[in-house]
């Protein structure tokens, strides 16, 4: 759980809890914007300025919600505004660069395959439209319950179950080719 359960109101000093959110949640933040543009460059620009909204924004936070929803929730809408933005649609920007990390087996051998499908997984879940990438990022790399996916993303809880479903059963029929 989040750690970081502070009143905003009380803290005086705004750079000092802008640093430890930096600390804190910067990897994980770089990495969920990564799912939504699938390039390393765009998703460290784009997590400087959810940084910079989030600092900016700072005062909105009444802290009716954990702070690291609130900054997952920042986050999710700066990616799907830039999505949507006029920049994505027109400028091509490509990267043949695939992020996963493969812990392995013991023995090279195992490590190989294993690191294998994990590449596959990866590239897999990459390509499934956003709104299926985001429930299974949250879900099994962020080890969120169905409930605070649904805060996070903004839909009923039966949603994010039926994209999880939905989600799983395009990867088996990917995965399965």
């Amino acid at each position: 759980m989040d750690e970081l359960m502070v009143e905003v109101f009380e803290i005086e000093d705004k750079e000092v809890l802008m640093d430890e959110l930096m600390q804190r949640y910067g990897q994980d933040i770089l990495q969920l914007v990564y799912s939504y543009v699938r390039n390393t460059e765009l998703a460290e620009d784009l997590t400087q300025d959810i940084f910079v909204k989030c600092y900016q924004s700072l005062h909105t936070y009444k802290g009716s919600a954990q702070l690291r929803t609130w900054l997952w929730r920042i986050a999710i809408n700066h990616c799907k505004d830039y999505l949507k933005s006029w920049y994505n649609n027109k400028v091509i920007v490509s990267e043949s660069e695939t992020a996963f990390t493969g812990e392995g087996y013991e023995g090279f051998e195992q490590t190989v395959i294993q690191q294998e499908e994990d590449q596959q997984l990866a590239l897999a879940v990459m390509e499934l439209p956003v709104k299926y990438r985001e429930v299974i990022y949250l879900f099994y790399f962020e080890e969120r319950a169905i409930k605070e996916i649904a805060m996070i993303i903004g839909v009923k809880e039966n949603t994010v179950k039926t994209r999880l479903r939905r989600a799983k059963e395009l990867l088996k029929e990917e995965l399965e080719e």
